[in-house]
């Protein structure tokens, strides 16, 4: 698991199971590798550790058959920065590790919005609507609790084991090539050095 922030990285390394998962927390956000070099590339520390972690080296280097893991999960918050960094690592391993993205190795993790309790059960839920449905249709709009997660790390370990890390409830989304191109299509637009494409998007 590629997990935003130190908070966030300490709540998941009490909740994984040692015996197969591994938590890598990212300070802050990674270098934008779409405006820089490899060997700038490889003077960031965050990326360095991504590298190292992994395990397949990258550039010329690469080889699949030296990963560590056969699921790299990306395990940021459900908001707008944790899109932007899903962003940046996507770019990176578009750019420098496609072969991971092409043996289906790497996923991006869906951590829920909200938990609804209802006497005793417990709804977790992506989005305000389907809070608004499982409030109104499971509940008979008399929950014991709704909560909101602001950000994994607001999450207990038990919580986020349960939502967003336990094979049997988690969900997450393999990334296809598909994804991870038009991630690097987007920062092309928005990071790029084109003045007219960036207007056109906005």
């Amino acid at each position: 698991f590629i997990v935003e922030g130190d908070s966030a990285g300490g709540s998941a390394k009490q909740a994984r199971d040692s015996s197969f998962q591994a938590i890598l927390p990212i300070r802050g956000k990674i270098l934008n590798v779409e405006k820089h070099r490899l060997d700038r590339i490889l003077e960031n520390n965050e990326i360095r550790s991504l590298i190292t972690a992994i395990g397949t080296s990258i550039g010329e280097e690469f080889d699949i058959e030296e990963a560590r893991y056969q699921k790299i999960v990306m395990l940021t918050d459900a908001d707008v920065d944790g899109a932007h960094i899903r962003t940046l690592l996507l770019t990176f391993f578009y750019r420098h590790m496609r072969p991971l993205i092409e043996a289906g190795y790497v996923y991006a993790a869906k951590p829920p919005l909200y938990r609804v309790r209802d006497r005793g059960e417990i709804h977790d839920v992506m989005t305000e609507e389907e809070r608004n449905r499982v409030v109104e249709e499971v509940c008979d709009g008399n929950p014991s609790q709704v909560q909101r997660f602001k950000g994994l790390g607001e999450m207990n370990p038990d919580q986020l084991w349960g939502s967003t890390m336990d094979p049997d409830t988690r969900v997450l989304k393999q990334i296809t090539l598909e994804d991870a191109a038009a991630a690097d299509r987007m920062f092309n637009i928005l990071m790029g050095d084109a003045v007219e494409p960036r207007k056109e998007f906005i």
